[in-house]
């Protein structure tokens, strides 16, 4: 594999926007919408995000260790390619790019479901899916102009993300504190199963999507090998501290079928105690809580196909960098992916187009996150904290791979088997 982190010398991402980029490409649309997927869980939903947060610090672990000794681009196609060659690189790195654009089409229909809070016409239909594409093209264009750009949105972004959650934070503590127990809604038990867990725990990995954010765009980030690891775990904590406390305080001090039907469940929990108009607000923040998101992921979706390029398991057509140094043409092609995926799964609900290409995007990409622990294992043969986390890590990544059951999982094996014949093509050409 070529080493891609001396092949470009712009390193613009320095410790803030790297920073940005992990929090802002977990926190997006994960808090906002799965809290009303998840409601009917009850408190199986809770077991699951717990599990998760420990499987994804796990994660964070490994990808940061793995981040410190191969500071390069490509991220999990870098570690697989250096541990197991290139027919498992290529393998991975199709599965993280299927997982990136796949997602992104989720993240663009979270927007607009936001933002049908305050323009009700976007709830659905044949508006909410040209606004999605729109969105989608127009960061595309943000990102063919300049990684400096995208990462200066990626910053702003992420600081406004964080104000409606600390807001609902704040709520919840106070109202605990004044009220008490009372504070807490009697909503119907829900009986506590293993197969309900796993389905929790698959939904609610959406919410740490992007652990391994700062490790694709290595190469471009200032002092990769000391930066990138720090980043990914004050990251991923972080944002496992505000999940706790957010997506708690709404399963405990709302009705679950009142989250369950909520188009914006966390503007509907702050609009219970601040009234209908902060409701609205709180739904424009969250809109550009999943833009931001959207913005960071789309960055990814770029930078992983460059990766593979140079790497010299991917057609060498996308490892052209236009002017300004960026990967447009695979940013070009990775729309139009987002586009086909979009169109294909269009149902008319936001919220069913959302949970349908949510878990496809899922399915596809846990090939990258199990061979990222695996090549722990080897690459980091005498580190024993770390072959502890990668040894966890692979497990809590098969067992959400049981839990997004077996429709998504055809998608997603169907999807993998596309790269066969791309790969195969390479191989000739080369």
């Amino acid at each position: 594999m070529t080493d891609t982190a001396t092949v470009s010398p712009r390193r613009v991402l320095g410790f803030w926007p790297a920073l940005a980029l992990v929090v802002g490409n977990m926190i997006g649309s994960g808090i906002y919408l799965l809290p009303a997927t998840l409601a009917p869980l009850g408190a199986n939903a809770l077991i699951g995000w717990g599990v998760t947060i420990l499987g994804a610090m796990a994660l964070a672990f490994v990808f940061a260790r793995l981040a410190a000794k191969l500071p390069c681009a490509g991220g999990p196609y870098a570690f697989a390619d250096a541990a197991f060659g290139p027919v498992v690189g290529f393998a991975v790195a199709w599965s993280y790019w299927i997982l990136i654009w796949a997602g992104n089409g989720a993240l663009a229909i979270a927007v607009v479901s936001a933002l049908s809070v305050p323009f009700p016409a976007m709830a659905g239909g044949a508006p909410a899916f040209v606004i999605a594409l729109a969105l989608i093209w127009a960061l595309v264009a943000v990102n063919i102009h300049g990684v400096a750009l995208a990462g200066r949105i990626q910053l702003v972004t992420a600081l406004l993300k964080l104000a409606p959650l600390v807001a609902i934070i704040v709520v919840v503590l106070w109202a605990l504190f004044r009220e008490g127990g009372s504070a807490v809604v009697d909503n119907p038990p829900v009986p506590i199963g293993a197969g309900a867990v796993a389905g929790a725990i698959a939904l609610t990995f959406w919410g740490f999507l992007g652990v391994e954010s700062a490790t694709v765009p290595a190469d471009k980030v200032k002092n990769a090998a000391r930066t990138v690891p720090i980043v990914t775990l004050l990251g991923t904590a972080l944002t496992g501290a505000i999940y706790v406390l957010v997506a708690g305080g709404v399963t405990l001090m709302m009705p679950a079928d009142e989250v369950a039907a909520s188009h914006a469940p966390l503007a509907a929990f702050l609009g219970r105690f601040w009234g209908g108009e902060v409701e609205q607000i709180v739904a424009v923040f969250a809109a550009i809580s999943a833009l931001g998101t959207l913005n960071g992921f789309i960055l990814l979706q770029g930078e992983m196909p460059w990766a593979m390029a140079r790497g010299g398991v991917f057609p060498v057509w996308f490892g052209k960098e236009s002017r300004r140094g960026t990967p447009a043409r695979a940013h070009l092609v990775s729309g139009l992916l987002v586009t086909l995926v979009m169109a294909l799964n269009y149902t008319g609900s936001t919220g069913a187009l959302f949970a349908e290409i949510a878990t496809i995007s899922l399915a596809a990409g846990m090939l990258a996150y199990f061979v990222s622990a695996l090549a722990a294992l080897k690459l980091l043969a005498g580190d024993r904290p770390v072959q502890l986390a990668a040894a966890i890590s692979a497990g809590f990544v098969l067992w959400m791979i049981y839990g997004l059951g077996l429709h998504a999982n055809l998608w997603g094996f169907g999807l993998l088997a596309l790269g066969l014949p791309v790969f195969l093509w390479v191989r000739m050409r080369r």
